[in-house]
């Protein structure tokens, strides 16, 4: 296979010091130092041009228009990338020194059209950041796929590591307007056009998710939101498995309901599944601590995406409400 040229494609928004980092770990990534980084700041107000003055030794095409949203942002990104293939990457990402070479090796090995990598927390991440990465990335709560399961074929890559050969780019026509969302629809299309996929294990990241429990919440009911949005778009893709976090949170409060005729097995399911993380969790940080609070993120990723996902079926399947009037806040609207 001929040696690919990368353009790194990152939107940013108001975050000039995640950029800072996120270029910090650019420095010192191994192997060819080919490519070129593409940054789009999209209708910042706190922008990232001083920072990014700051390393000249590095490949950096920077580019500002108006809020349109990271979708767009990302098509903006790869309209005017100068490789033929594309890695996109969230601003509140690092990159470990050898991800470049994995990346290189998996598409060597076995050329693919898109691929997703998995997200992992550094050790200087904070307890917070640590429980939130076991909550999202964690066998017992989203399979483990997020958290690097050895091999998915037919993978549906999620944007803060995600890569796409122009010619599929250019074949799909990018990212839609919904967010989030973005990624998984355009994944599903990618797939209807015959494009394959792969999850590419050793290709990780460090996603930092800089967020608060409260937004934690707002962002995981919006990704429940947005599931039975793209079951409707694409009705191949609707799985029993969506429904698995508005079952666990509806179990969970019955369990509770059912105490009070001293009925106890539910709770103690439930208690048994809560001790498992927070076992997984303290073993995989070494600490107690991030153990307690991996068992409230993983509460409150269930009830978020569960009562997000039943209120947007409830609205767009059963009531056939357009999504794009009654869920206004997940739609932008393209102005580049």
């Amino acid at each position: 296979m001929k040696r690919e040229s990368f353009s790194f494609i990152i939107p940013v928004y108001n975050r000039p010091d995640e950029i800072k980092e996120l270029l910090d770990s650019f420095l010192v990534l191994e192997g060819s130092k080919d490519f070129e980084i593409v940054i789009v700041e999209d209708g910042s107000t706190l922008s990232s041009k001083d920072v990014i003055s700051n390393y000249q030794s590095l490949n950096i095409a920077y580019y500002r228009k108006e809020n349109s949203g990271p979708g767009d942002s990302r098509n903006f990104g790869m309209q005017r990338a100068k490789g033929d293939y594309f890695i996109i990457l969230d601003s509140d990402i690092l990159l470990p020194s050898n991800y470049l070479q994995d990346v290189e090796k998996e598409l060597n090995n076995a050329y693919i059209d898109f691929f997703g990598g998995p997200d992992k927390a550094h050790s200087s991440f904070t307890n917070l950041q640590k429980a939130i990465n076991f909550a999202m990335t964690s066998f017992i709560t989203t399979g483990g796929i997020r958290g690097g399961k050895q091999q998915v074929n037919d993978f549906q890559p999620r944007s803060f590591n995600m890569g796409i050969s122009k010619k599929a780019f250019e074949a799909s026509g990018g990212f839609g307007t919904i967010h989030p969302g973005e990624d998984p629809d355009l994944s599903i299309r990618l797939h209807k056009l015959g494009y394959k996929s792969r999850l590419f294990p050793n290709a990780f990241v460090f996603h930092k998710r800089r967020i608060s429990w409260s937004k934690f919440y707002t962002q995981i009911k919006k990704f429940g939101l947005v599931r039975p949005i793209l079951n409707l778009w694409h009705p191949n893709t609707k799985s029993i498995v969506y429904w698995f976090p508005t079952m666990f949170s509806i179990g969970f409060l019955l369990s509770i309901v059912l105490l009070l005729f001293n009925v106890w097995l539910p709770i103690l399911v439930y208690g048994l599944y809560f001790i498992v993380a927070f076992i997984l969790a303290s073993i995989m940080y070494k600490n107690i601590t991030i153990g307690l609070m991996s068992v409230i993120a993983v509460i409150i990723q269930f009830f978020g995406y569960g009562y997000g996902f039943l209120k947007s079926t409830v609205v767009v399947s059963w009531f056939k409400k357009q999504p794009e009037q009654i869920f206004k806040h997940l739609f932008f609207n393209t102005k580049v």
